[in-house]
């Protein structure tokens, strides 16, 4: 793979896997079940359960990413792919950051996020186009 996509992919990749770690520990430290009724044991579940997968496939996408790109023998099409799924998932973590905006409490952090997710979508999908107009070097 060329640099631009490289360094675009390796950007995005950090940004999602310390997102990714980070979410691990955001239900403790924002004392998520704390809003919970204790006796809905299986809402408590649901949630953990939707977390971890949420940061487990963050992290994942993040490596997969930038192994991808690294690698010495890439390929287009593998590369393609995942990108592409990268892709959807962070425009739909934008999309839900423009209509159900988090953050909302401080007029910074939700921008903040907005301008955070924005940018590792377009760090994904400036990659995606490169790869996919075929002007990448393997």
């Amino acid at each position: 793979m060329n640099w631009p996509v490289r360094a675009l992919v390796t950007t995005g990749s950090v940004v999602s896997v310390g997102f990714g770690v980070w979410h691990f520990f955001v239900p403790a430290w924002w004392a998520w079940y704390s809003y919970i009724d204790p006796s809905a044991t299986e809402l408590v579940i649901a949630v953990r359960a939707i977390n971890a997968f949420f940061s487990l496939s963050l992290v994942l996408f993040g490596l997969v990413n930038v192994l991808l790109v690294w690698r010495k023998r890439s390929d287009r099409y593998s590369t393609g792919v995942v990108l592409a799924a990268t892709c959807a998932l962070w425009a739909t973590r934008v999309a839900f950051q423009l209509a159900y905006p988090q953050g909302s409490a401080n007029p910074h952090l939700r921008y903040g996020m907005l301008l955070t997710f924005a940018a590792v979508l377009a760090c994904y999908a400036a990659s995606l186009v490169i790869v996919a107009s075929g002007e990448v070097s393997t």
